[in-house]
């Protein structure tokens, strides 16, 4: 297809680092690239590494998408070479150093916008001056968020009415005012910056103010799953904004790759394939219950102990996946262990560090899946149509959980009580045993209301498959945006025309 240069729509991107925020946005300026937008996506030098794969496969199949990569300023943050994504921190010092190099790079940044002259700027919320950098380009900012319509809401609403400010205790709960669901929350599962004033508190306001000062907001969600939350984004902020989700489903249609996830290559899902495929081969369908808690959470000792006498005693079928904390030797041997003993049952299999995570949703002996409730994992388990048992852990997850289990009716609580960062958690268990196997009974038996969930899931599933094809509201909601910054860099060509006459 040809792309008329002067015609042609130019759009930039500028990721934040961290998986859950990099990932959906690197899909979709590939779907802006593959609907003839030029796209170019501004990162550093280790998060290109990470998916430039893609984007090369992208480019020499004809799509318009290239990276430019700027230097990240480690040695002056203090940090070592290479580590400029979230998902390598292991402490919050280290996050620290990253948002803080990550905003020494404004400058440059912002040279590069105005080198690239493009008719659009997409950022991650997570850089709340991009809105002055496109008004003194005359272009439009688009506010890219990576989670849930409900989740943003809840946000505002809770930060406008601070309902959690008059209870006397923390366990007392407060509802969600101005929301078309009841939804029942306790303090502790507001993010700390939430809770409690502190300088974080000023960096996420501005965040999330940034959004009602864009020209619009771009969400990897979509009308079916929340529609009365998008409404009520519209009158919350006044803005316009846009659903293309999910984008991951849509952008890796075509050809029906799975994308490995993580920068690893499809050949390193396939080098692992047999022994995970014959386990699940020999499993009943809808059977096993798929356990993993995404690309930031490393589980502390203790808790791992609970997780892993939770699922054998539900006396289910399991595959788990587990990120080791470096230097933890005692926990070396209760996890060898724990693995010995579940190849012999054959009731459990445990995949260490990463796993081809769509390969394995899709198999049909997945029944389900237990999350910490990232919107990524969230969309990736509807997009198979699993319903999930929800363990959220920090950020909006509490708020994702409310959605899936109360909203949806998806999803079943593990009893996750305190919103707390993934680098500061404690040594202590956070959700016991019992807990864990009474939650796994109940969402993988075979009651009234676990085959209501596995339908609603299969329903949800299927309107995600439906909503990216032609005619679709996503797919017509991206066609529509698409139309509309093309309409607007015409004016703006015109009202030049008409100053430099």
């Amino acid at each position: 297809m040809e792309f008329q240069p002067h015609h042609q729509l130019n759009v930039n991107f500028l990721p934040f680092p961290t998986p859950g925020h990099m990932n959906p946005m690197i899909d979709t300026a590939r779907l802006f690239a593959k609907n003839g937008v030029s796209v170019t996506i501004i990162t550093t030098q280790a998060n290109a590494l990470t998916f430039q794969k893609v984007i090369d496969a992208d480019f020499i199949s004809g799509y318009p998408i290239r990276t430019k990569v700027i230097q990240f300023p480690a040695a002056q943050v203090g940090l070592p070479d290479g580590i400029e994504n979230i998902k390598d921190c292991t402490s919050p010092e280290m996050l620290g150093k990253i948002t803080h190099g990550m905003l020494m790079l404004k400058d440059q940044i912002e040279l590069l916008f105005q080198d690239l002259q493009p008719d659009c700027i997409v950022t991650d919320m997570s850089y709340p001056w991009t809105v002055e950098s496109a008004e003194k380009l005359g272009i439009p900012r688009l506010y890219f968020y990576s989670s849930s319509y409900f989740s943003n809401c809840a946000s505002s609403s809770i930060r406008k009415y601070r309902p959690h400010e008059s209870l006397v205790s923390d366990n007392q709960t407060f509802t969600i005012p101005g929301f078309p669901d009841n939804i029942e929350m306790t303090k502790l599962q507001l993010a700390e910056w939430i809770r409690t004033k502190s300088s974080a508190s000023g960096y996420f306001e501005a965040m999330f103010e940034s959004e009602g000062r864009s020209y619009g907001a771009l969400y990897n969600s979509f009308q079916e799953l929340e529609s009365d939350y998008v409404q009520l984004h519209k009158s919350i902020k006044g803005i316009k904004s846009w659903s293309v989700g999910p984008v991951s489903a849509w952008v890796n249609r075509d050809g029906g790759e799975k994308k490995a996830n993580d920068g690893h290559s499809q050949e390193l899902a396939l080098a692992k394939e047999p022994e995970w495929l014959n386990w699940l081969n020999s499993k009943q369908n809808e059977s096993v219950l798929y356990v993993s808690f995404g690309s930031l959470t490393r589980l502390p000792h203790a808790q791992l102990v609970e997780l892993a006498h939770g699922l054998e005693n539900s006396g289910h079928n399991f595959i788990l996946v587990i990120r080791k904390i470096d230097g933890d030797k005692d926990g070396d041997n209760f996890l060898q262990e724990f693995e010995n003993r579940m190849k012999e049952s054959k009731k459990g299999y445990i995949i260490w560090n990463w796993a081809p995570q769509l390969l394995i949703l899709d198999h049909p002996a997945i029944g389900g899946i237990v999350t910490h409730c990232g919107w990524n994992s969230i969309l990736e388990s509807l997009c198979a149509g699993l319903p999930m048992i929800t363990w959220p852990m920090f950020a909006e997850q509490f708020y994702n959980e409310k959605l899936l289990v109360d909203v949806l009716k998806i999803g079943v609580p593990v009893g996750s009580k305190e919103n707390k960062f993934w680098a500061s958690i404690g040594e202590d268990p956070i959700v016991r045993r019992e807990e864990i196997a009474k939650a796994v009974v109940r969402f993988m038996g075979r009651e009234e209301e676990s085959r209501e969930m596995r339908r609603r899931a299969r329903e949800l599933g299927d309107a995600a498959k439906k909503t990216i094809e032609e005619g679709g509201s996503s797919y017509n909601n991206l066609m529509q945006l698409i139309d509309e910054l093309k309409s607007l860099k015409i004016s703006r060509a015109l009202e030049k025309n008409k100053l430099d006459n």
